[in-house]
């Protein structure tokens, strides 16, 4: 069977796309990707990529083809605004080479924006080809995490392009319950053309890996570690104000390790130094997937937040899945069904997003947790994260509903 799959981001880049698309190729599937130019998430492109440059690739068995996009540069609002127009429009002239070509279904991995999926919808119509969109950040709900829109006529016709791009899509693959119920209610679809499945992460996450130079270097200090992108959606000021309280409140010891980059990096930076805290923070940068495991067996937990908002509230961040696969505790401020996660499945704490007062606490009690307890923790991680979130059981079910009539 031979499937395309539209998603606007792709391998260099570091999305779950890439071992989506591993996963389809070991089914036997033949692969071909339309995808834009990497420059995710510094905004740049990346070495040996250009608007003229390795636009058509090789990866293993999956073939290439990449689109033209303007790059995110220094992910100001216009330039994000750019950035998520170019693509599709840029998409769409793929359609006559498209056309020519023989696929059995169309697979649309939405992120953002919602219109990186329109050509993958136009060729399945014209083609009657059925598409499946797997649906990470609901629109337009998800812009406004971004982009700061309050003009009411403009919110409509957010409302209204994101709506058609649903309804268009002849089956839709939520990544959360809470996810499913609204795209359930505002497409009308009947229950065997939209599902729920968890955006479940590379099997390389649930191993910890011991080095021995990062061993020495953290091994003083309670080691917090955060892994992922930097933005304003993971409400870092959170953050800021837990390391400053528990520094004024003697926890010195207490390191906050983020591995990660981001449009909001070198502002996070730049405000850990304004409060006096570079001696509580270590900021590893970007890092290859396979070196997270390094980071996280040196954890003594870890942590992640979500600013508020209605579009958060409903889905489940890549990160979460991954932080379970890893089996250490979990401490989030996050709202939704994260934290029903969180209770079911006894791997750590949790507290409202953008609970500051909160979040600190929930620290300094994994702080006081003795090392059995915490053990205990890391192990309920691990049973419900293969109970629930394993790649190879998900893998299975997004094939059965793709294959599905």
């Amino acid at each position: 069977m031979r499937i395309l799959v539209v998603s606007q981001h792709f391998w260099p880049e570091s999305f779950r796309i890439n071992d989506i698309c591993d996963g389809l190729v070991e089914r036997d599937f033949e692969v071909d990707v339309l995808c834009g130019i990497p420059n995710y998430p510094k905004g740049y492109f990346y070495d040996g990529y250009g608007w003229n440059k390795n636009r058509r690739q090789q990866k293993g068995n999956i073939k290439i083809r990449r689109c033209i996009e303007i790059k995110r540069g220094k992910n100001s609002n216009i330039r994000i605004f750019f950035n998520y127009i170019s693509f599709p429009f840029f998409s769409l002239f793929s359609l006559p080479y498209l056309m020519k070509q023989k696929y059995d279904k169309i697979f649309m991995y939405q992120t953002s924006p919602v219109l990186m999926t329109v050509t993958g919808i136009m060729l399945g119509r014209i083609k009657k080809i059925e598409t499946i969109m797997y649906v990470l950040d609901l629109w337009p709900e998800n812009l406004y995490t971004v982009l700061n829109v309050k003009n009411k006529l403009l919110r409509s016709i957010a409302y209204r392009v994101s709506l058609w791009h649903y309804r268009k899509a002849d089956k839709i693959i939520a990544n959360s319950k809470k996810l499913l119920e609204i795209l359930k209610n505002r497409t009308n679809k009947d229950d065997n053309k939209i599902t729920y499945i968890p955006h479940f992460c590379e099997k390389l996450y649930e191993n910890t890996v011991p080095d021995e130079k990062l061993i020495a270097q953290f091994s003083n200090r309670f080691n917090i570690v955060y892994a992922g992108n930097i933005s304003p959606a993971q409400s870092f000021d959170t953050v800021v104000f837990a390391a400053d309280k528990l520094k004024n409140d003697g926890y010195s010891d207490i390191n906050w390790i983020i591995v990660g980059d981001g449009m909001s990096r070198l502002e996070l930076e730049k405000q850990v130094e304004q409060k006096g805290l570079s001696d509580c923070f270590t900021f590893v940068g970007h890092v290859p997937m396979e070196e997270i495991a390094k980071y996280s067996y040196i954890a003594d937990g870890l942590f992640a937040c979500l600013s508020k908002s209605e579009m958060l509230d409903c889905a489940i961040p890549a990160k979460v899945f991954s932080y379970y696969a890893a089996g250490k505790p979990l401490v989030l401020a996050m709202d939704g069904e994260v934290q029903q996660i969180i209770h079911d499945s006894g791997a750590g704490f949790v507290v409202d997003a953008e609970d500051s007062e909160g979040f600190a606490d929930m620290v300094i009690k994994l702080y006081n947790t003795s090392l059995e307890k915490r053990k205990n923790m890391s192990e309920n991680a691990e049973k419900y994260y293969f109970e629930h979130f394993e790649r190879n059981k998900n893998m299975d079910k997004l094939v059965e509903f793709i294959l599905a009539v």
